[in-house]
């Protein structure tokens, strides 16, 4: 796939996927790269330009992060964000010291004042809000270097070379706390690193298309369906690119929500391919029986995954590719180099052994979750599934507190169904990023008719967040609240009470379990 590219240099900032995201969306492809990345290796890549992120480290330590100084001298353009651009000033004859006063030291949202004169700040208004994070100083530019922007409290926000394509911001452009940013990152893209703006889900639909065929040639691949975004997109785009060459192992593990097991089959059967789908959730059940400790339930679900894969991958006979739905967020969250490792991802769990394969085959890694969607909507995937929320590999096992039972699981189903379909026809779908039902393990007295209950209470849990590593409970229309608690209190047998959660992410985390 030929595409220009932007590589991200990261020095540990906390924001460099959201830089990358950001290249991203201004149609530019790039890639995410350790700043520990050999200068051959980078000069191989043939980018038009580098961003160095932000970081934790001051440049002034020893042990400070580095980049091999002839970097700046391969005539490409480079934006250094907060410890990028005092990185560059650094590098380049300058000088960074630690603030000695808080009026050189800046956090939060700060009123800013722009140089429009500077080709990173053409047609931008003269002042907006930055969101700065700094303490340390820039007590020395560079030689070539002019000040571009400037707060009342630091007079050099903002640096350029513009002769040799050398910005340098001290605040963050790819957050949304900066008026104006992505407009700045793409300033950057085409008008200093002269960007065509190559890279749209078409283009890569064909070309990666044309990249599994070349590799698979007459071979067969192998791929466990989960039913969630990932898997989903990448079936699709397998089955467009080898067809009945490619089997899906769907396994159904009893523990989904209502119908979607028969959505997931039923949008799969235009395709020319093998779908299989194992109905396995009598296996499931047993071997959850009394168990209730959340992390002991997640650890047997994925192993009795992985066995009913590799029963179903035998009577495939001979596979030569095993396929995955990784995505480009878990190839940098595991680390590359001498990269911090965040978490390690697997996409099944661990690798079959009994799968005897040549290699992995893995065409959704470049892609974020969004353009995973994308793409998805241009194989031509139902939007139920494309814009699927997040739902957890052990499914409704961690919806159900407590020990898991078919009884629980129905009651949990249509509790959900109901919350989901009062929550569509209100119109608040959109603005919520997850939204779901819980079995709680508690049961209460309540009156129904004449009589006296002693039934189930169902929690109804909405969030909103932008990376679900914090998130804040959705402040839902009571009107809202009200339908569903009345359908499922009369709709739904077993329960007598309906409970919603106002707690935020942290100190909750977004499911129960």
């Amino acid at each position: 796939m030929s595409h220009q590219t932007i590589i991200v240099l990261d020095f540990g900032g906390q924001y460099n996927q959201l830089i990358a995201r950001r290249v991203r969306e201004c149609g530019v492809y790039c890639e995410v790269k350790p700043y520990t990345t050999p200068l051959a290796e980078l000069k191989e890549a043939d980018p038009i330009g580098f961003i160095f992120t932000g970081g934790p480290s001051s440049v002034y330590l020893e042990d400070a992060p580095r980049v091999d100084a002839e970097i700046f001298h391969m005539g490409i353009p480079v934006l250094g964000i907060c410890y990028g651009c005092q990185l560059m000033a650094c590098t380049l004859g300058g000088r960074v010291t630690a603030a000695q006063k808080d009026a050189a030291r800046e956090y939060g949202k700060t009123e800013t004042f722009y140089d429009t004169g500077c080709p990173l700040f053409k047609g931008l208004p003269e002042k907006g809000v930055s969101w700065m994070s700094h303490g340390d100083y820039m007590e020395k530019v560079p030689e070539g270097f002019e000040l571009t922007a400037h707060s009342k409290a630091c007079p050099n926000v903002a640096i350029a070379d513009v002769k040799r394509g050398f910005y340098g911001v001290q605040y963050h452009p790819e957050v949304n706390h900066t008026e104006n940013g992505v407009r700045m990152i793409r300033n950057f893209l085409y008008e200093v690193c002269g960007a065509r703006g190559d890279w749209t889900m078409e283009d890569y639909r064909r070309s990666a298309v044309e990249a599994v065929r070349k590799k698979v040639g007459g071979g067969r691949v192998l791929l466990a369906l989960s039913g969630g975004v990932d898997s989903s997109v990448c079936a699709a785009l397998l089955a467009e690119a080898v067809g009945e060459q490619l089997t899906c192992v769907f396994v159904d593990h009893g523990l989904m929500r209502k119908n979607e097991g028969n959505e997931v089959e039923a949008a799969f059967a235009p395709w020319a391919m093998n779908f299989v789908r194992v109905d396995a959730g009598e296996r499931f059940l047993e071997k959850l029986a009394g168990v209730s400790e959340p992390e002991r339930k997640r650890k047997i679900i994925g192993e009795e995954f992985i066995r009913v894969f590799e029963e179903e991958a035998k009577k495939t006979g001979a596979v030569d590719f095993l396929a995955q739905g990784t995505i480009y967020p878990d190839v940098i969250e595991s680390g590359a180099g001498n990269a911090a490792v965040i978490k390690s991802h697997h996409n099944v769990g661990g690798l079959p052994d009994c799968v005897d394969f040549k290699e992995i085959i893995e065409p959704l890694r470049l892609l974020f979750k969004d353009e995973v969607r994308q793409l998805g909507r241009e194989l031509g995937l139902p939007e139920y599934l494309v814009s699927r929320q997040p739902f957890p590999g052990p499914g409704l096992a961690i919806r159900v507190i407590g020990d898991v039972t078919r009884e629980k699981l129905d009651i949990l189903r249509e509790a959900d169904a109901i919350f989901r379909e009062e929550i569509a026809r209100a119109g608040e779908e959109q603005k919520l990023n997850q939204y779901f039902a819980a079995l709680t393990n508690m049961r209460s007295v309540g009156v129904m008719g004449d009589g006296r209950t002693y039934d189930y209470a169902v929690a109804l849990r909405g969030v909103t967040t932008s990376d679900f590593m914090t998130a804040d409970w959705a402040r839902l229309p009571y009107e809202v609240l009200e339908a569903a608690s009345v359908r499922i209190v009369n709709e739904v047998k077993g329960v007598n009470r309906v409970l919603y959660d106002v707690t935020s992410k942290p100190p909750a985390t977004v499911e129960f379990e």
